[in-house]
């Protein structure tokens, strides 16, 4: 029987009775470095957690029963399943990549990538004409982003499948702002998924992962070689507070997308809000593309206010929303990707997407929506018109205190 994605989320794929020692409901963690061998040429399944360990195995294969994976491999962050990805491409070989891409990858694109003779083009994927014609002879691959980050732009992933099949290039997408609760590109067609298994996965702003999703056993069988060899897994513990938070995906994920809608409608009310931006709402130009390759629209949102004393203003003033960088966790966070995500992303590159000193992000998390919106509210108020208090406090109080 194929369970339901919400029951995969839930249970793994592991038989617990059978296959946890003792019957552990939780996976055991298996804290070790090394296991030892019943004898010459004998082996338990496990030689040196480098190569694998069972606890990130019944990781690795839960994500894949998300993904729709032949193999996940798990990291210890989301940069160094990046990374790895860019072991399957040699000197010359040239990728194109979403124009909006986070500002750590592109970093990783230049300061590592570039240097082993790579080459990179970014183009707005949501126009697959302009794709196209980024084509080279030395293209080998499309390196999608959707939703983008942070200006949420969609990509029509089966548009980039038809174009890659007839380039014969891989299609490799970045899944992090859905997971595969809301999309899977996997049976869109892509090659490869990576996920910072940091944000929604593990769910809770306590540990760092990341995952590369592998569609075929060729790709797989390479990747894991080089896995071996670099060595960048995750650890057991970390694997299992991933597992942990993988329990809750199906039920946050439905709480923060319907957070993140209330507050972009209500955002789109604010006089001193200019833009929203995000999939959900019906006049987003992805708005029709992602109805149809996904099944939701996630719970990331970006804005942009009237001045940059407004933004900053909000930055400095919200007291249940948390300003700090990442994403995906139980609590909402608002981040200035200015000096923040996309500090390392030339000036040029962030004022023609609209990354300005007037942009906001905002990651939406559990919190009751209501007490969301009025901390809003009460960030954005001119100090003059202020009169509430949110949570006991009166605007005087240092944010600090809060946190």
């Amino acid at each position: 029987m194929g369970y339901g994605i919400e029951t995969r989320c839930c249970h793994g794929v592991t038989k617990i009775v059978e296959e946890h020692s003792f019957g552990a409901v939780s996976v055991p963690i298996y804290q070790t470095a090394t296991f030892a061998h019943r004898g010459i040429g004998e082996s338990t399944g496990h030689d040196y957690s480098r190569v694998s360990n069972p606890t990130r195995d019944e990781l690795e294969q839960t994500v894949s029963s998300l993904e729709g994976a032949v193999d996940t491999l798990a990291f210890s962050s989301g940069m160094a399943a990046v990374s790895l990805a860019l072991e399957l491409f040699d000197g010359g070989d040239h990728l194109i990549c979403s124009e909006d891409l986070y500002g750590g990858s592109v970093r990783m694109f230049s300061a590592v990538g570039e240097r082993r003779g790579l080459s990179f083009s970014y183009v707005c994927t949501s126009d697959e004409r302009l794709v196209e014609a980024a084509v080279r002879p030395e293209t080998k691959a499309l390196y999608i982003e959707t939703p983008s980050n942070p200006t949420m732009q969609i990509t029509d992933l089966r548009a980039m499948k038809a174009l890659a099949d007839r380039h014969h290039l891989l299609l490799i997408v970045d899944n992090t702002f859905l997971s595969p609760y809301f999309q899977r590109p996997l049976e869109l067609g892509a090659d490869l998924v990576i996920h910072s298994g940091t944000k929604y996965l593990a769910g809770h702003n306590d540990t760092l992962a990341g995952f590369l999703c592998v569609r075929d056993k060729g790709t797989a069988e390479r990747l894991r070689y080089l896995y071996k060899t670099v060595g960048n897994c995750l650890s057991p513990f970390d694997s299992y507070l991933t597992l942990r938070g993988i329990k809750t995906l199906a039920v946050r994920m439905e709480r923060q997308q319907a957070n993140a809608m209330a507050l972009a409608e209500w955002l789109k009310g604010q006089r001193k809000v200019e833009q929203v931006f995000y999939a959900g709402l019906p006049e987003h130009p992805g708005h029709q593309v992602q109805k149809g390759q996904g099944d939701g629209f996630g719970s990331m949102i970006s804005f942009t206010v009237d001045t940059e004393e407004t933004a900053r203003r909000i930055l400095e003033r919200v007291r249940l929303i948390v300003y700090a960088e990442s994403l995906g966790g139980v609590e909402s966070l608002i981040t200035y990707p200015l000096l923040q995500t996309h500090s390392d992303v030339p000036k040029e590159v962030r004022e023609h997407l609209g990354i300005t000193e007037r942009f906001l992000r905002l990651s939406v998390g559990i919190e009751n929506a209501e007490d969301l919106i009025g901390d809003l509210a009460q960030a954005m108020e001119d100090r003059e018109e202020g009169h509430g208090e949110i949570a006991g406090r009166t605007d005087g109080e240092e944010n600090q205190d809060e946190v």
